[in-house]
């Protein structure tokens, strides 16, 4: 019988290997091929593949060593000490580190991704078995290929990283104009390890809140926060929590409070600070009023509060008064005399209480809807149609569910 898929000759099968391989091999950055290592690769293809393989791995591994000591042997010590890895203090002992070992520190430096690192943790594994036992395996097409993939693909073709440093952070806030982002920045902070953030994070809250600084830099910093906050973990946040809350003692004031909301740090600091700082806003709302004739002082209150995410950030027993004030302010109360407005609403509260209540959560929402039947604001909307419209216009704000996001609710339950 014969086979739909027939045997290939191994002439024909040792030529497949070559050419895979020399394929691979091209892809190689022209500062690595030009090396003696690959040209000894070359030339194993042909007579020894499994030699051949070993080399390479040889060779990623001898690149993945200059790839640390080009993102900085600082960060390497500080890594190597947070992950309880064999310490470093000078280029030399990197080049002492086990093959395990270099990879484990690659993955915690930023230098690998966790699937970069699991590949040529797999890679290594078939390198050992062909280099100790080579009387009883042989290297086949699929080790060759795998590994040849992952030692280029992954590294050799690869130029190394320079990790992004507080001195380069530094640069891009001291420039005589504000903030402006770059992707090649937030990409580059995205892989730095997180010693790095934490370092980084530290030194733009300490820049944030030092008053000798010039108000452009100071402002530079929090944009630069609330920037890499999208792409910094919580492990950072808490970190950074920790640290402001040191600072802050017993009382979390206004500047410290907005720096804790842009670096993402302001959930995880003591629950307690957050709520006596938010009771403080609450006393000083209710002291000025939600009347229109207080609308001088309503954009310093209400910017400070858009200033620490008001409704993201204010605790639940607190989260229904501050909605009321906001809903009273917004609505007004009905025009009279000769101004020719149906409407007498503050000019500087509403926006900001509108932009508040677009990026608010249904929870929000649901709070405005209950707070309908709330005898102060019945009274307030009871008193004109047009004050009953701008109500409605605060709930036609909320945030319409898409099927996309009933799917991934129901993914998610």
């Amino acid at each position: 019988m014969t086979s739909e898929y027939p045997l290939v000759p191994k002439e024909q099968y040792e030529l497949a290997k070559r050419d895979i391989v020399n394929l691979y091999l091209e892809q190689i950055r022209p500062v690595w091929r030009a090396r003696t290592l690959i040209d000894r690769v070359r030339q194993l293809i042909p007579v020894d593949l499994s030699s051949a393989c070993q080399r390479l791995l040889n060779a990623a591994i001898h690149d993945l060593r200059e790839k640390v000591s080009t993102a900085g042997i600082d960060i390497a010590q500080q890594v190597a000490k947070e992950n309880k890895l064999p310490p470093i203090e000078r280029a030399e002992d990197v080049e002492e580190y086990s093959t395990a070992r270099l990879l484990d520190l690659c993955y915690k430096m930023g230098i690998l991704n966790r699937t970069e690192w699991r590949k040529l943790q797999r890679a290594y594994d078939i390198r050992r078995d062909l280099e100790h036992e080579d009387d009883q395996y042989q290297a086949g097409l699929e080790d060759c290929v795998y590994i040849f993939t992952t030692c280029i693909e992954i590294v050799l073709a690869h130029d190394p990283v320079q990790l992004l440093r507080v001195t380069d952070v530094k640069e891009v806030i001291e420039q005589p104009s504000p903030f402006v982002p770059g992707s090649q920045l937030l990409e580059d902070y995205r892989r730095a390890p997180q010693v790095r953030q934490e370092e980084i994070g530290r030194f733009l809250m300490s820049s944030a809140l030092d008053s000798t600084k010039p108000e452009i830099i100071r402002r530079n910093c929090v944009e630069l926060m609330r920037y890499i906050a999208t792409a910094t973990p919580p492990q950072v946040n808490i970190a950074l929590a920790s640290d402001l809350g040191k600072r802050v003692g017993r009382n979390l004031d206004i500047p410290h409070a907005k720096v804790a909301f842009a670096c993402g740090a302001l959930p995880y600091l003591r629950q307690g600070l957050v709520l006596d700082f938010y009771q403080r806003q609450l006393r000083e709302m209710e002291t000025i009023g939600y009347k229109w004739q207080s609308h001088s002082q309503h954009s310093e209150l209400l910017e400070t509060l858009e200033d620490v995410g008001a409704l993201e950030n204010c605790p639940p027993t607190l989260l229904r008064p501050l909605i009321k004030w906001f809903i009273l302010a917004y609505v007004g109360e009905p025009g009279y005399g000769y101004s020719g407005r149906s409407v007498f609403y503050s000019n500087t509260a509403a926006p900001i209480i509108q932009r508040l209540f677009q990026n608010s959560s249904k929870q929000v929402f649901d709070i405005v809807r209950d707070l309908a039947n709330d005898k102060e604001i019945r009274v307030a909307i009871g008193r004109s149609k047009p004050v009953a419209q701008r109500f409605e216009l605060l709930l036609d704000m909320e945030p319409q569910i898409t099927n996309t996001d009933l799917i991934q609710e129901s993914e998610i339950a």
